[in-house]
């Protein structure tokens, strides 16, 4: 099952589950005789509840997606999910019986129109219908995968007895949805049989034999998951083996695949992995976003509602610096390049000019201190980084953020991958208008070591990205350009 049909099953469950669970609660309030029901000015009349019924499924489908629960199924245990439904339903029941039920002239004796009651009790119906639904759906799923429905491609790393041992657990977990084709070595082994034990439909076991063929060496892991078109990359590699485990993931990174390693190796990765044991069967994630569901749409909210005020009531202003850019020197008045935003997709950044035309005719080059190339004007929008401001429009469209590491040319980047170790797993977030980076050193790159210096702090905003964090650069750069403290 694709993960858009998985999507589409989920969206339809929980639209069954939401509606038959506001009847159901309706039915026990007003019809059942289970609770002493006096008409209020804020109860619902039966001719209002097919509209009612609707608005509360788009709150439901908005408070849903903040909490992460139409992710993939396969980055989550099942009873992770259940307790992630009965709080996000908590949660939403809370503002609901404030919004709607919360009575102040309420007295104990009311124990019908009780905001707290109405509460719980509409809380636990939900909670039936939800849960029960979204299991039926992920029992669907598991027998599936079991019949081999909707499994990833899989391959797994490391030498002929480490993957021999892994395969055979992998393979003897169908409902985990790796489907193994093959494995990478990290010398020249040859294919490796693997014993598997097959369930008959008549209940008994026996045991099969199953060749796991070598796809290739560490070496070639992009080519070989660009060729096989490789979901799911699982390392298992000895504690000795921390440069290759190191190589995998610089290469690794590269692609959409993902990585998980098996627990042993934890201490070589600390800090940029999150372990997950879904069916007694655990596996380390190495996943540089860790972000929760709830930061991701509180940071994207952040980014819509900050660059759409910041161009609509700013706008008076930023006509001030369009006009002393034309006249003060000739050119465009917006200045637009590609970059590298996330996943390596190109976008075109825009700022204000702050260079004389034809600065780069010679082709691209590294910024100077003092740079001669920039105009007069262009000196003061650059200490102000009010030059970055059009990318505001950038970050409106989704090709940025506000926060996160500074896009950079494809001529560079094409450069630097060779030269920087990791510097791909930049291009796993959506570039910022500014970062960390750019809060603690007040300049822009010069050569390679300052690139390999700003990479250091993108590596650490990426593994200790928060909501929390996001603020506080945010607000560290709002200071920065009232003070001139950039670079011209």
């Amino acid at each position: 099952m694709t993960q858009r049909k998985e999507l589409l099953l989920l969206l339809l469950g929980d639209f069954i589950a939401l509606n038959v669970a506001w009847l159901a609660f309706y039915w026990l309030r007003v019809d059942s005789g289970w609770f002493v029901f006096h008409h209020g000015p804020t109860d619902l009349s039966p001719d209002q509840l097919p509209s009612s019924a609707f608005y509360l499924y788009v709150f439901w489908m908005v408070l849903f997606v903040f909490f992460g629960l139409y992710r993939p199924w396969y980055v989550r245990a099942p009873f992770d999910e259940i307790v992630t439904i009965l709080k996000t339903l908590g949660v939403g029941t809370i503002l609901i019986s404030l919004i709607i039920w919360w009575d102040p002239t309420h007295t104990g004796s009311q124990v019908s129109n009780d905001p707290r009651v109405l509460g719980v009790t509409y809380w636990g119906v939900t909670s039936i219908f939800c849960v029960g639904v979204r299991s039926l759906i992920r029992y669907a799923q598991r027998r599936l995968l079991e019949s081999g429905v909707g499994t990833r491609p899989s391959i797994i790393i490391g030498d002929p007895t480490n993957a021999k041992s892994l395969a055979a657990r992998v393979v003897n977990y169908p409902r985990l949805g790796y489907d193994v084709i093959g494995y990478v070595s990290p010398n020249g082994e040859a294919n490796i049989p693997v014993n598997i034990t097959l369930e008959q439909h008549n209940g008994r076991a026996m045991e099969a034999k199953k060749v796991i063929p070598r796809l290739g060496s560490i070496h070639e892991l992009e080519s070989v998951i660009d060729q096989h078109q490789v979901k799911e990359v699982l390392i298992t590699l000895g504690s000795n083996e921390h440069d290759k485990l190191m190589e995998v993931i610089s290469r690794g990174a590269k692609s959409n695949a993902g990585l998980k390693i098996v627990p042993d190796l934890y201490d070589i990765v600390s800090g940029q992995a999150r372990t997950r044991e879904i069916y007694g069967f655990p596996l380390i994630d190495i996943n540089p976003v860790l972000l929760r569901p709830w930061e991701e749409a509180a940071k994207r909210t952040l980014d819509i509602i900050v660059s759409f005020l910041g161009l609509v009531l700013g706008s008076p202003f930023w006509l001030i610096v369009i006009l002393a850019v034309r006249l003060t020197s000739k050119g465009p008045l917006i200045y637009s390049q590609e970059r590298l935003g996330k996943d390596g997709k190109l976008f075109r950044i825009y700022k204000f000019r702050s260079m004389y035309v034809n600065a780069e005719e010679r082709g691209p080059q590294w910024a100077l201190k003092n740079d001669p190339r920039v105009t007069p004007v262009g000196r003061f929008i650059r200490k102000s980084h009010l030059d970055e401001v059009p990318q505001l429009w950038n970050v409106l469209k989704g090709d940025m953020s506000l926060v996160g590491p500074r896009p950079e040319r494809e001529f560079f980047v094409k450069q630097l991958i060779h030269e920087i170790p990791y510097y791909t797993r930049r291009l796993k977030v959506r570039p910022g208008v500014t970062g960390l980076y750019q809060t603690v050193v007040h300049k822009y790159d010069e050569n390679i070591d300052d690139v390999r210096q700003k990479v250091k702090y993108d590596l650490m905003y990426i593994e200790s990205m928060s909501f929390r964090l996001d603020l506080k650069i945010l607000i560290r750069t709002l200071y920065m350009m009232i003070r001139g403290k950039g670079q011209a």
